[in-house]
């Protein structure tokens, strides 16, 4: 886990590194959400999605308007912004959780971050828009970067995850991004196979010695589903499973679609890997 004395602030919120587990709520504003959750041009149900998530225990509410499955649509840059935006700024007008921008490029990110984003969560780890690091820089703003890469094929797995996000915090610092503002996640289910992404999992924490706070996402995916041979509505036991494992192995931030049971598992995992102590 980062260093316990480590801490973010963004936006109205405090991260304090080490003293226990975030939760990001996932809120997809895509009409084609490989979950199955989409609010695309719903910004009243984005608004209470986002209420509920923040009531249930999410600490982070993450808002995209373009599907990352594999074999998703591109999306063209108005078409993001027209899905994205309103919902940004109804959201931030109406809940005191950080609000972060899922995309992938700039002028979104920019948008956003206007409307009331104070987080860029960019699944190409800053490496595919060239003005991505220096809008967030501008903005102040904190930063998911993601390993991610063209196709499955690796010498050394963990070694190259950790050489791809090594790069990713040399362009956000070089930008001018704070290294106290970086996030680092290893990409589950992002230019892997099933069998990689459990070996991520199964050694998260050697990514510890890259000395960022870590973020895991693995809330639904197919990995759950190859493994356990159910569909998306079905992965909640698994999803769990991940969080619960991800956590033990030095996870400081989960990406989640169901924040309820997700942060009731964060709390309980925290209190065998932190420690606890019972209410005087």
């Amino acid at each position: 886990m980062a260093t316990k004395t480590q801490r973010l602030r963004c936006g109205k919120s405090e991260f304090v590194w080490g003293s226990r587990t975030y939760i990001m709520g996932i809120l997809n504003a895509t009409p084609d959400s490989f979950s199955g959750d989409g609010l695309a041009g719903d910004v009243q149900g984005a608004v209470e999605r986002a209420k509920r998530m923040e009531a249930e225990g999410a600490d982070i509410i993450d808002i995209g308007g373009e599907s990352t499955r594999p074999g998703h649509a591109l999306v063209e840059i108005q078409e993001e912004l027209r899905r994205v935006i309103p919902v940004v700024e109804a959201v931030a007008a109406t809940v005191t959780v950080p609000i972060s921008i899922d995309t992938m490029k700039s002028d979104v990110a920019a948008a956003a971050l206007r409307a009331g984003a104070t987080m860029v969560n960019d699944v190409w780890g800053l490496t595919r828009d060239s003005r991505m690091a220096h809008v967030a820089a501008h903005a102040g703003a904190a930063v998911v970067v993601m390993h991610n890469q063209e196709g499955t094929r690796y010498q050394d797995l963990l070694g190259e995850i950790a050489a791809g996000l090594r790069k990713s915090i040399q362009i956000a610092v070089l930008a001018g991004i704070a290294e106290e503002r970086i996030i680092l996640d290893p990409g589950i289910g992002f230019g892997k196979t099933a069998e990689q992404n459990l070996e991520v999992l199964r050694q998260l924490e050697a990514l510890q010695s890259l000395e960022c706070p870590l973020l895991v996402g693995t809330s639904r995916k197919s990995t759950i589903g190859l493994v356990l041979g159910l569909p998306v509505e079905e992965r909640l036991e698994g999803t769990a499973a991940t969080v619960a494992l991800a956590i033990a192995k030095g996870a400081d931030i989960v990406r989640v679609h169901d924040v309820k049971e997700m942060t009731r598992v964060a709390r309980m995992s925290d209190a065998i890997v932190r420690g606890w102590r019972a209410p005087a």
